[in-house]
């Protein structure tokens, strides 16, 4: 019984390792690059949309909606980055923010995270940065 114990404790180390666990931001209860009260900021081209979110409120906006759509959403980690679910305009929508670097294929900015977002069945990906993980490039692109 002891040696499946000490098995089991080893196979789970080696899924931890192999799935990412100890890369930056990771820890034993999850995710922990991004603080519960930090300013996460996205944005994606083709179809252009951004917006920003801090706790467990969103606002969406669109080149159709400048001033965006705000909405509650849940805020869960993982070992690989944050995620955030709601709804937008009766749609599911589910990001997820990890950590990489990112471009815009626009400006010259290198950003610190990456989002891969769904609204209903649309897919989308863009790139993510708080106000401690600012992107690098400049300011007015």
């Amino acid at each position: 019984m002891r040696l499946l114990l000490i098995a089991t404790s080893l196979l789970l180390v080696a899924c931890q390792t192999e799935n990412g666990a100890n890369a930056p931001g990771n820890s034993p209860e999850g995710f922990t690059g991004i603080g519960p009260d930090e300013t996460i900021h996205f944005l994606g081209t083709e179809p252009f949309w951004g917006g920003s979110t801090t706790g467990t409120q969103l606002t969406y906006e669109t080149p159709e909606n400048i001033e965006g759509t705000t909405f509650p959403v849940e805020r869960f980690t993982g070992q690989g980055g944050l995620g955030l679910s709601g709804r937008l305009d009766g749609a599911p929508f589910d990001m997820t923010v990890t950590p990489g670097a990112c471009s815009d294929a626009m400006s010259d900015r290198t950003y610190p995270y990456t989002v891969t977002l769904r609204i209903g069945d649309d897919m989308r990906r863009g790139c993510a940065w708080t106000d401690a993980q600012p992107f690098e490039g400049p300011e007015q692109p």
